[in-house]
């Protein structure tokens, strides 16, 4: 599903990527972990195409991203790639429904369908007598499940997460954690999730460790090191 090769990206002087080869499969839920400062969030923008690596190549589902430009790049984030990130963004005049369809306006899905797709989501969210309310009524665990259902609106192929358990208490970590899989076993979705959370870390698929802008590690949740992914080392959870 994603197949990364030899990306390196610098600001300015500093070198923060230095030759990213990854391989991620499709259906797989993968960590990467290291140090503040090794690279994970620039190398999971870059994945999608939120910034432009300096040299190497990203492509998902076998399309090269760096083939596309402008609005074709912007159609292909909104309709292949969904982003949760650590804190929610959730724009707090809309309400929960509302916020969910915000990515099928963009796509230009009609109204009713759009509607029927948000219900569906905040159903499976557990959120079904939530819709109406806005950001500011709803808890911080409900907040965040309303940005995974935002992020899998357009039903992508890819879901990026970015610490996005981070601001959360135990119980509603564990919940959302539990909501990745969940997800994967229902959509299929490919989830790729920068965290320091060790035990988030510990149930996916593989593992990834990053330091100093260059990969340490790549195992499984066996331990054992990985090559390339295939269906063999996919965890049932």
């Amino acid at each position: 599903m994603i197949d990364i090769k030899g990306i390196t990206k610098s600001f300015g002087p500093l070198q923060v990527l230095k030759g990213i080869d990854l391989q991620i499969g499709k259906g797989e839920i993968v960590s990467i972990v290291g140090p503040s400062g090794a690279g994970k969030t620039t190398l999971l923008q870059i994945i999608g195409t939120l910034d432009r690596p300096d040299s190497g190549s990203v492509a998902i589902d076998g399309i090269d991203t760096s083939t596309l430009g402008g609005s074709k790049l912007a159609d292909f984030r909104n309709r292949h790639v969904g982003f949760v990130f650590q804190f929610h963004q959730l724009l707090p005049e809309f309400t929960a429904k509302e916020n969910i369809m915000i990515p099928a306006y963009i796509a230009g899905t009609q109204a009713k369908e759009a509607e029927r797709r948000a219900a569906e989501l905040l159903d499976f969210m557990g959120l079904a007598d939530r819709g109406s309310h806005k950001p500011a009524e709803l808890s911080g665990g409900e907040k965040q499940r309303v940005a995974v259902a935002r992020a899998l609106m357009n039903n992508p192929d890819v879901i990026l997460a970015d610490e996005p358990s981070g601001s959360l208490d135990s119980k509603n970590k564990a919940e959302l954690h539990q909501l990745f899989f969940d997800l994967r076993d229902k959509f299929g979705q490919t989830f790729v999730i920068v965290t320091h959370d060790e035990h988030l870390a510990s149930i996916t698929d593989r593992t990834i460790k990053m330091n100093d802008g260059m990969l340490a590690g790549d195992n499984g949740n066996n331990g054992a090191e990985q090559g390339t992914p295939d269906d063999t080392n996919t965890t049932e959870q």
